[in-house]
């Protein structure tokens, strides 16, 4: 009998490669996370809860997230697979609930893509304001201009290439860019002792407890990005143990990073400034360091943008791959470039549907915050589950990193998901809009589940 040939060494057992670092990792997560949200977002946060009730609802989402982070970290050491969530779900719960599991991530992920695809061209008509000068069309008023959707689908189209190129090139881009919004965020902090005013804080509180939960329910589209690193956990040549550190320390970082933003913003911008929509963190370095402390931050916020961008699109592009390589979606989504190694059609899917983005306009952007938030939730409900399952069924299991609080961190998880997920139903604070939010949501998990059904029957029968 002839042993099963193994991959290369520089090769995972799907063909892909295993090139990512430390440092590699750490701006992986953390450039996903904090991408435009500490730009685009921090105003409405603001708007919902006050300025200090903004602080208390990010603090009190990202222990939630912190805690998510920490359940991810061991699984992720554990089983250190392509897909991250599927590979869980799946030896915890079955094939069903893995399938919900990935494709739910997989939207949050898509929609994150498509968010950057519209607010790309949005910040730099800042620089450059003529990018609004031909109108197309307009729909749910909110304009539609050639130019942004020349800067959208086009930078769309180069991300995909560099994603086709290797997860290497696209990792070190990631490096250098994360290190330009480090610098115009410490540039902004900077600022706070030269315009800062108290009185600017004021009102601390908006709306009560209900302006805190509306505030909490956009955390989770803020803090999304550390679950990349487990999605890519197969391609990180580091001991396993580490994943799951470096996975909680970008977590950490930018929780820390978002509370100094909001104090920033809190201090150098009154509150007749702060709306929805405004970009008040640009206004903040204005105020601090006049024309010149807004243009590098709109800068630092471009590059947030392609930081995410790039991160969702390596993040979504495996969750896909692992599906199809499972046959739970066509194996048209496992296809690996023969030379770069990388997930080529996963990465195709993904791009595609963000150079579509732009055609729906500014306001697209807010419908996908609000959907992609609840499809994460879901996501997050099934790993929690999963951890709980496998520290019950599998006690032996090697856990190189092994998170604190046991099975209660567990429970912890799975019902601040729920109640995370709770919080976007009809009649609550963050309830998603109807048609265009719910449409989205229901359109995508009924579209996957069609395919998943069809599938179905060429799966492997120890996952059917």
């Amino acid at each position: 009998m002839t042993d099963t040939p193994r991959p290369p060494a520089n090769l995972t057992e799907h063909g892909l490669s295993r090139s990512l670092g430390r440092l590699d990792t750490l701006t992986l997560g953390f450039g996903a996370i904090i991408g435009w949200s500490w730009i685009a977002l921090i105003s409405r946060l603001m708007v919902e809860a006050g300025s200090f009730g903004a602080i208390i609802a990010t603090l009190a989402a990202g222990v939630v997230i912190i805690a998510l982070g920490l359940i991810y970290g061991e699984l992720a050491s554990a089983m250190p697979k392509v897909g991250g969530e599927h590979a869980y779900s799946l030896r915890a719960l079955g094939p069903d609930a893995s399938f919900l599991c990935t494709w739910a991530i997989t939207f949050a992920y898509v929609t994150v893509v498509a968010f950057e695809a519209v607010a790309l061209p949005d910040v730099l008509e800042k620089l450059i304001p003529s990018l609004d000068s031909t109108k197309l069309w307009t729909i749910n008023g909110s304009d539609v201009y050639l130019e942004e959707i020349l800067i959208g689908s086009g930078t769309a189209l180069v991300l995909m290439w560099l994603n086709i190129l290797g997860l290497r090139l696209a990792a070190f881009v990631q490096t250098i860019v994360v290190c330009l919004i480090v610098l115009a965020g410490f540039v902004l902090f900077l600022g706070i002792p030269l315009g800062g005013d108290m009185h600017n804080a004021d009102p601390l509180l908006v709306g009560g407890t209900s302006g805190v939960l509306a505030a909490m329910a956009l955390v989770p589209f803020m803090m999304v990005g550390f679950d990349v690193i487990p999605q890519t956990a197969e391609e990180i040549n580091l001991e396993a143990k580490y994943i799951g550190t470096l996975l909680v320390v970008s977590l950490a970082l930018a929780l820390l990073w978002y509370v100094l933003i909001e104090l920033a913003v809190g201090m150098l911008v009154p509150a007749a400034n702060r709306e929805v929509g405004a970009l008040s963190t640009i206004d903040a370095a204005r105020v601090a360091w006049g024309d010149t402390g807004a243009t590098l931050l709109i800068f630092g916020g471009v590059a947030g943008i392609l930081t995410s961008w790039n991160s969702f699109l390596i993040g979504g592009s495996r969750a896909l791959f692992a599906l199809g390589a499972s046959d739970m979606l066509p194996r048209w989504f496992a296809a690996v470039h023969p030379k770069h190694r990388s997930p080529t059609n996963a990465i195709i899917f993904v791009s595609g549907l963000a150079v579509f983005a732009p055609l729906f306009g500014r306001q697209a952007a807010t419908w996908f915050v609000d959907a992609g938030s609840f499809g994460l939730m879901i996501a997050y409900l099934l790993v929690s589950a999963s951890f709980i399952a496998l520290r019950r069924d599998e006690p032996d299991m090697e856990r190189p990193f092994r998170a604190p609080g046991g099975n209660a961190l567990g429970y912890f998880g799975l019902v601040a998901s729920v109640a995370m997920a709770a919080l976007y139903l009809p009649g609550l604070p963050a309830a998603l809009t109807w048609p265009v939010e719910w449409v989205m949501v229901i359109a995508w998990f009924v579209g996957g589940g069609l395919m998943y059904r069809a599938m179905k029957p060429k799966m492997s029968p120890h996952q059917g």
